[in-house]
């Protein structure tokens, strides 16, 4: 019986070291790169910042919200003070979305021009690049987090190819992204094995590859006790 667990732990533990020696290498070299590089500079804290220093002057907001609400029939969930390239304006949220208005005018806010869009990205930037590209993209890239309608890309020349993603409804920064963020994402990728969204922690192969894992260090523990029989009958003779 001794000699049959053995047998099968070898032949189980040789397959899946096969099986699993190149994902092995590949959890570790991730979780190595992960460790490494710190998650503020993942996040791109070093390279701008989504708040800006400047807080808005409440009393330019003079045109009455009382009004604006009743020009919106969607529910609105919350109503704040913003600005934007330092125009006071009402950012009401509603259950539809984010809406807009001037506050000296109720003007409704329409959209970010080009040039806006240059100028927001040039407030929050901290690096020393250049403005490289920019362009207004119908559908959001992955990499620009949840958003998932038109947004404003605007890239950077600098070292780790900055880019800031801006939305062109209310002109605020939503993503941040650089060369580091995309080398971390790409580790985090093989990591958790979810090559298409990778935000399933869950998926059918990384669950394979667990189980594989397990059995590969249960059968390399019984076969570990096989050697230590061994080594222990050979100082005997």
């Amino acid at each position: 019986m001794i000699k049959k667990l053995f047998r099968v732990s070898r032949f189980i533990h040789k397959w899946a070291g096969l099986f699993l020696a190149l994902q092995i290498l590949l959890w570790i070299l991730g979780g190595v790169v992960m460790s490494v590089i710190p998650l503020d500079k993942v996040h791109g804290d070093h390279l701008a910042t989504k708040v800006l220093t400047s807080t808005p002057d409440n009393s330019q907001h003079l045109y009455s919200i009382d009004t604006l609400r009743l020009n919106i029939i969607a529910p609105i969930t919350n109503i704040a003070y913003t600005q934007i390239l330092d125009e006071p304006y009402y950012a009401f949220k509603t259950v539809e979305g984010d809406k807009l208005f001037h506050a000296l005018t109720g003007d409704p806010f329409d959209t970010i021009t080009s040039v806006q869009a240059i100028q927001i990205a040039q407030q929050h930037y901290l690096g020393d690049g250049e403005i490289a590209s920019h362009s207004l993209l119908d559908k959001a890239p992955r990499e620009a987090s949840r958003n998932v309608g038109p947004i404003w890309q605007v890239q950077f020349d600098d070292t780790w190819n900055t880019t800031l993603y801006i939305s062109p409804k209310t002109g605020t920064l939503t993503t941040i992204r650089s060369d580091l963020w995309r080398i971390f994402d790409f580790f985090w990728m093989l990591h958790i094995m979810d090559y298409d969204e990778r935000e399933n922690f869950n998926n059918p192969i990384l669950i394979t590859f667990s189980i594989s894992a397990l059995l590969f260090t249960l059968t390399g523990i019984v076969l570990l006790f096989k050697s230590f029989k061994i080594s222990g009958k050979t100082k005997r003779t």
